[in-house]
């Protein structure tokens, strides 16, 4: 059972030592779901006399006003031998077997957080005692409640210290030691004020009645003692501190230890309650009650720091890893983060993510329709094609064929295509735009640098504008080939007119008949409509190749030349990740290495048993 406040005082060591002091926060806190004694009391109340007698050392700071400034978390160690030490958290390799030193230390370290104002600090000081003559228990030590402030201290100061000790004793975890004085009336007392606040039915209440040697003549607190005055759940334990004039004249603590137990002993109203008064049953019952509820609270924080464990990991995870310092690891990183935007883009082209099938609806439906649309009309008009044919005899008409006049209504028609051509390369270029946009958004580490995410898509919309020229010029290129060589094939299997079309004699206007000029603007269109069958195959694989293919295979690769040429301070330029999150970072990163911690300790008792 032993191990189990030592565990509890471990997790609050590590608590202390990576920054949770249970205050409130964006953070998730295991301080306040560790069990804890907390020492509530009004100033004057005794409750320093009291920590002193469990312990049996005088090593608490005294004065006038508030002199316990900070939370003092005090885990006593039972160890064999006559050794009696203590240690500081802060001052891990220092031990201190003087405990006047120990006194000292308290008030410098305050004074280290508050300064000498006189102000209040909610970071705990941590304070290990190492002695034969105690029990294993922890306590914490909260600062006196009061209803005025002194001399230098804000008008606040009240209201302050109390928050600060509801803060603690409000949790459910918190075990709760109320200390009185016996000589003032109860009714009046702080401490049970304030813990009828929080814990109104007294479950987790103690009582601690001191002075009760300082009381009139004639009363008693046997009614507080017995439970009759005040009823709590918990028993009342009374306590005889040392005078003042005690401590003047240095009397030690065995000495007030035993003139305690023989004060209840020998004085008639307590004998009967003489076995469970005294700080010395004080301090055991107090360890014994810690010991069963850690024991019972242990299953609910190993159940909330896996749950939190996880949360904090999946919240890490998100934010990204941090910053390196040095430019290698800078450009290693902006090159990563780069690889993970480009692996999301080519997962969108690839059809594992939704996107890439825009492309298809451009070569399978925009491409086809827009060439339906185009009208041969005007070029094959009656009047445009006997135009044509006459302008390409010349003063000498053709013998055969006209050769040329088809030649020249061909290109006539086929340069119109170069429209719906030109247009499909656009639309591409505006999908794989979209794309880049997509997978920046897709891409979590990109977030962590708002820089860099420009950067890459402006690297990449640059890559995709030289990807759209070149696949125009190649686009066109296909439409020019087709205009500049006519497929002979296809006007040899046309049947030959027997007829060669107009008489010599007639005027260069009427040389050809309406019949045969329409037979010839058959003709085009009938060749036209072959080219446009072949270019609606081949017009979307010049697409694919120049600008799809490439930007899969070359999208960032510009970036990347340019990026191997940037100093160290330009690579810290594109990583400028947002405060708030280089923050939130390490502060996660220390809650989840005490979490850890945590899990590795309890784990470790649990195995040892």
């Amino acid at each position: 059972m032993e191990n189990l406040i030592s565990l509890v005082n471990k997790l609050q060591q590590a608590c202390t030592a990576l920054g949770d002091h249970g205050e409130e926060s964006a953070l998730p806190t295991l301080w306040d779901s560790l069990p804890a004694i907390a020492v509530v009391g009004g100033q004057s109340s005794g409750k320093s006399s009291v920590l002193e007698s469990v312990v049996g050392k005088d090593f608490l700071p005294r004065g006038s006003g508030i002199v316990t400034r900070r939370p003092l978390v005090l885990q006593l160690h039972r160890i064999d031998g006559d050794r009696e030490y203590a240690e500081f958290m802060h001052l891990p390799r220092k031990r201190f077997t003087d405990f006047a030193a120990v006194r000292k230390e308290i008030a410098d370290e305050t004074d280290r957080e508050t300064g000498r104002s006189k102000q209040i600090s909610p970071v705990p000081i941590h304070l290990s005692i190492y002695s034969p003559n105690v029990v294993n228990l922890t306590l914490i030590d909260l600062p006196g409640l009061t209803k005025v402030a002194v001399e230098g201290q804000p008008d606040s100061i009240v209201q302050d210290i109390e928050n600060m000790v509801r803060s603690y004793i409000e949790k459910p975890n918190c075990i709760i030691l109320a200390v009185s004085p016996a000589n003032q009336d109860l009714a009046t007392s702080d401490a049970i004020k304030i813990s009828r606040e929080v814990d109104p039915k007294g479950e987790r209440t103690f009582g601690v009645l001191t002075k009760i040697d300082l009381m009139d003549k004639g009363t008693d607190a046997v009614d507080i003692l017995e439970g009759r005055s005040y009823r709590l759940q918990q028993p009342w334990v009374g306590v005889v501190n040392r005078s003042q004039q005690d401590i003047n004249k240095n009397v030690d603590m065995i000495a007030a230890r035993r003139r305690e137990r023989e004060y209840f002993a020998t004085t008639p109203e307590y004998k009967h309650l003489a076995s469970r008064m005294g700080s010395e049953y004080l301090a055991k019952m107090l360890s014994k009650h810690l010991e069963q509820v850690i024991k019972s609270r242990i299953p609910g924080i190993q159940s909330l720091i896996t749950k939190t464990i996880a949360e904090l990991e999946t919240e890490l995870n998100r934010l990204g890893k941090p910053i390196a310092n040095d430019a290698g690891g800078k450009l290693y990183t902006i090159m990563e983060i780069c690889r993970m935007f480009d692996g999301i883009y080519k997962e969108h082209l690839d059809g594992v993510r939704p996107g890439g099938e825009k492309i298809y609806h451009v070569f399978d439906n925009q491409f086809p329709v827009a060439i339906k649309r185009l009208q041969f009309d005007k070029q094959l008009s009656m009047e445009n094609v006997r135009k044509l044919i006459t302008e390409a005899d010349g003063y000498q008409p053709h013998l055969i064929a006209p050769e040329q006049g088809y030649r020249r209504l061909i290109e006539s028609c086929l340069v119109s295509i170069r429209g719906p051509a030109e247009a499909a390369v656009d639309a591409v270029h505006a999908i794989l735009k979209e794309l880049v946009r997509k997978a920046i958004n897709e891409t979590h580490e990109l977030k962590q640098f708002p820089t860099l995410r420009v950067e890459v898509g402006n690297a990449a919309f640059e890559s995709l504008d030289r990807m759209r020229d070149e696949s125009k010029k190649n686009t066109l290129k296909l439409v020019d080939m087709e205009c500049s060589y006519l497929t002979v094939d296809f006007f040899r299997k046309l049947p030959q007119d027997v007829e060669k079309g107009g008489n010599p004699s007639h005027s260069i206007f009427d040389r050809y008949n309406d019949s045969y000029l329409r037979r010839i603007g058959q003709t085009v269109l009938s060749y036209v409509n072959m080219v446009c069958s072949t270019l609606r195959n081949s017009i979307p694989k010049s697409i694919v190749y120049c600008q799809v293919r490439e930007a899969k295979r070359s999208l960032l690769d510009h970036f990347f030349t340019e990026l191997g040429a940037r100093e160290m301070k330009q690579l810290s330029k594109l990583l400028d990740e947002d405060p708030a999150v280089m923050e939130r970072r390490t502060k996660l990163a220390k809650r989840l290495e005490l979490y850890r911690s945590a899990q590795a300790e309890i784990d470790a008792v649990a195995w040892s048993k």
